[in-house]
C-alpha cells in the first residue's frame, strides 16, 4: 500500500539506489529507494513521498507490463520496464554480431514487445557488406530500417509513435547518435540527469529515459556484448522462435528434442529448407541454458 499524499512518478534515470523520476506535472526530481531489496528501472511507475527541499524518498513500485532485462546462471541486469517495443541498432562498422539479435528478438517476443531492427551508417562503403545480414531478420517479419544517424532519422519516428521504445545495442553501432538526432537537446538532458544523481566522483546514468510525448518514450540503454536469457523458462524461448511456432507439439514423440528422433516435425522442416538450421541450434543453445538455470536454481 502506498503512503496518503504520495505522488506519482516515472523512473526517467538511474544510478544505484538514487534515481530521477519524471512527476505527472512535467517536473524531474531527484529521489531514493530506502531499505528495499528492491531494483528499479527505467521506465518503472512508482509513488513518491515528497519531504522538504529536495527530500524524496520512493514509497512503492507499480506493477510492471513488461520487464525487459538479460541474465546469466547467476544474475540479472535490468534494462527498462513497461516497454512495449525494442529497437536493436548494428552497423557495419564496428561488425555486429547475429546471434546478439536474435537473442534480442527472444528477448522483445517473450515480453510480447514489437522488435525493429535499425541499421545505422548506411551511408559508408561498407553498409552493402551486411545487406544480406539484414534478410534474414527481415524474412521473419521483423521491420528493418535503414538510416544513417547522424544525418536523418525520420524513416525510424513513425515507428516510435505511441510506442514505450528500449534501444540496444553494442557499443559504437550509434545509439546514441540516434538519441541525439532524435531529440536535439539530449546530451543536455544526460548532463542534467548525471549532476543531479551525483553521489561520488563516478556517476554515470545506467540508463536513461526521454520522453517523447503524452503516449511514447525511449529507453537508451548501455552498449552490450552479450545478451543472457537464462532466466525465460522452455516454453517462453520456443514460443519466442515465430517460425517454429507451428510446428511445437507436431513431432512423433511427446518429449521430442528435436536431434535425430524419427517424425521430428523440425528437423523435417529444416531439411525442406523450411527452417534455417541455425535458428534450431541457437534453440537448443537457449534451452539448454534454461535447463542449466533450473538445475542450479532448484
Amino acid at each position: 500500500m502506498s503512503t496518503p499524499g504520495a505522488t506519482l512518478g516515472l523512473i526517467v534515470a538511474t544510478h544505484r539506489r538514487h534515481y530521477s523520476a519524471r512527476l505527472d506535472d512535467g517536473r524531474v526530481i531527484t529521489c531514493i529507494l530506502r531499505g528495499r531489496q528492491l531494483t528499479l528501472a527505467c521506465g518503472d511507475q512508482v509513488t513518491i513521498r515528497l519531504g522538504k527541499g529536495d527530500d524524496a524518498v520512493i514509497d512503492t513500485l507499480l506493477p510492471r507490463s513488461t520487464l525487459f532485462f538479460r541474465s546469466d546462471l547467476h544474475r540479472q541486469r535490468l534494462i527498462a520496464a513497461n516497454v512495449t517495443q525494442v529497437v536493436g541498432v548494428v552497423a557495419p562498422d564496428p561488425p555486429f554480431d547475429d546471434e546478439l539479435v536474435h537473442r534480442w528478438i527472444v528477448a522483445a517476443e517473450s515480453n510480447g514487445c514489437r522488435f525493429v531492427l535499425v541499421a545505422n551508417k548506411c551511408d559508408l562503403a561498407s553498409f552493402p557488406t551486411i545487406a544480406h545480414r539484414l534478410t534474414q531478420f527481415a524474412s521473419l517479419g521483423y521491420p528493418v530500417v535503414a538510416l544513417s544517424a547522424q544525418r536523418d532519422v525520420s524513416d525510424l519516428v513513425p515507428l516510435l509513435a505511441q510506442q514505450r521504445t528500449v534501444l540496444i545495442g553494442q557499443s559504437g553501432m550509434g545509439k546514441s547518435t540516434v538519441i541525439n538526432t532524435l531529440l536535439p537537446d539530449a546530451l543536455a538532458r544526460v548532463g542534467e540527469l548525471s549532476t543531479a544523481l551525483q553521489t561520488g566522483r563516478h556517476t554515470t546514468t545506467e540508463t536513461t529515459l526521454y520522453w517523447l510525448d503524452a503516449e511514447a518514450w525511449i529507453v537508451d540503454s548501455p552498449g552490450m556484448k552479450e545478451f543472457g536469457l537464462a532466466h525465460l523458462p522452455a516454453v517462453a524461448i520456443e514460443q519466442a522462435f515465430v517460425e517454429l511456432r507451428p510446428l511445437f507439439g507436431t513431432c512423433r514423440f511427446r518429449n521430442c528434442s528435436h536431434e535425430v528422433e524419427p517424425g521430428c516435425a523440425i528437423q523435417d522442416a529444416v531439411e525442406r529448407g523450411d527452417i534455417r538450421p541455425w535458428r534450431v541450434e541457437l534453440l537448443k543453445e537457449l534451452l539448454a541454458a534454461s535447463q542449466r538455470r533450473v538445475h542450479n536454481w532448484s
